[in-house]
């Protein structure tokens, strides 16, 4: 069988390139297609394949722009040529799943999210954004959107990383989706036999993720807070911060695993599609503190593996943080990491070719596709995953 994989662009390691490594692992000689490659920042397991770019490749500065290059997206992903695979796996967020897949072949595509800055965060990246992108986005978003929506209709059978995008995929799309939580490697991570007095924020320091929350609020606390990561939000970061807190900047895994382990707890305070960075604190048996929206509904469980606040804001993070310490003793190593395997690498891969074998079985059987059926828009769920932690707008569940 001829898979392809297409991701939206290979610039970095985060959780979306995480799943690109699992289905690597799944096929082994699958192809990869992408809007952009920067070989040095990826993993050795993806370049081991044979990676396919697009046009907007060879325009310059692209690699490190590729976010302002949203209007020809659409036109590079339509120009991959796919005529001569059998299973097309798209890794959707930036977008991916845009591609025009051939008759033959069965396309499915795992959503970590409609793509946030034309759907339910257009406001909010629209205001955080420069002036260009402010005058053109009211023009182009609505094209875009069209695009987005007439494109889901590509693809045989949606796989959303949360109940929290299954969601969004229903409500934007219009289109059921199967629930499988992405693949964590928490066999990565230890506990530490021993504690240090400081909390830890760590990801990409981007406007959404709301770690100047954090800052302001250890900062106000006098607490000690360690800061990992990037991002265009790091000078201002700096700023706002007291003596308290520490910039570590883009670390290493072995700096960031030792982090894990041995800090009071991790800070989550931005609303995430899932969240890997807080599973991967509990498999180190270290708890969470996060804001209880999105996917930490689903990774995060009061007083078993975190604390949950339920507004975006300072005082209600200091609100949360004094309540930990109050309680602090009652998180255990052990019961930490046990949930923690919920979300192991394992279950993805299992779920995923479930799922991936049932879609080829209904090809080869000659039934309706899935976007050829009318089906209501309702959740499926990978009786491996959690439970389901919160009321969905979808009542209805197919085991």
């Amino acid at each position: 069988m001829r898979v392809a994989i297409v991701h939206y662009w290979l610039v970095s390691m985060r959780g979306g390139e995480k799943v690109v490594e699992a289905l690597c692992d799944m096929y082994p000689d699958a192809d990869i297609f992408t809007l952009v490659y920067d070989e040095s920042r990826v993993s050795e397991k993806i370049r081991k394949h044979k990676v396919f770019t697009s046009f907007l490749q060879r325009i310059p500065g692209a690699i490190r722009g590729y976010q302002s290059l949203l209007p020809l997206m659409p036109f590079a992903l339509e120009s991959f040529d796919l005529s001569r695979y059998d299973l097309i796996i798209s890794s959707e967020s930036g977008p991916a799943k845009g591609i025009i897949p051939p008759p033959q072949a069965t396309h499915v595509c795992y959503c970590h999210s409609p793509m946030r800055y034309l759907w339910d965060h257009y406001h909010f990246y629209r205001s955080h954004a420069g002036l260009a992108s402010r005058l053109m986005l009211p023009m182009l978003a609505p094209l875009l959107r069209t695009w987005d929506v007439n494109t889901s209709l590509r693809v045989d059978r949606f796989v959303a990383n949360s109940h929290h995008v299954c969601d969004r995929i229903g409500k934007y799309y219009r289109r059921p989706a199967t629930v499988l939580y992405p693949p964590v490697n928490v066999d990565d991570f230890t506990p530490s036999a021993s504690r240090e007095d400081f909390y830890l924020c760590a990801g990409q320091l981007v406007p959404y993720k709301r770690v100047d929350l954090a800052v302001q609020a250890f900062t106000r606390m006098n607490r000690n807070l360690v800061v990992i990561g990037e991002g265009k939000e790091l000078d201002g970061l700096k700023r706002i911060a007291g003596p308290t807190i520490t910039f570590l900047g883009r670390a290493p895994f072995s700096v960031l695993k030792e982090k894990l382990a041995s800090c009071r707890a991790l800070i989550f305070p931005g609303e995430e599609d899932f969240g890997i960075v807080p599973v991967e604190a509990m498999a180190s048996g270290r708890p969470v503190i996060a804001y209880g929206s999105g996917g930490a509904l689903e990774t995060v469980v009061p007083d078993i593996s975190g604390v949950l606040f339920e507004e975006q804001t300072v005082d209600a993070l200091i609100e949360a943080v004094l309540g930990f310490e109050a309680i602090e003793h009652r998180f255990q190593p052990d019961t930490l990491q046990s949930h923690a395997q919920k979300f192991s690498l394992h279950k993805f891969t299992s779920g995923m070719q479930a799922i991936i074998d049932e879609e080829l079985m209904v090809r080869r059987a000659g039934r309706p596709l899935q976007n050829e059926r009318a089906a209501p828009v309702v959740q499926h769920k990978i009786e491996t995953q959690l439970p389901v932690l919160a009321v969905t707008p979808h009542n209805a569940t197919l085991q």
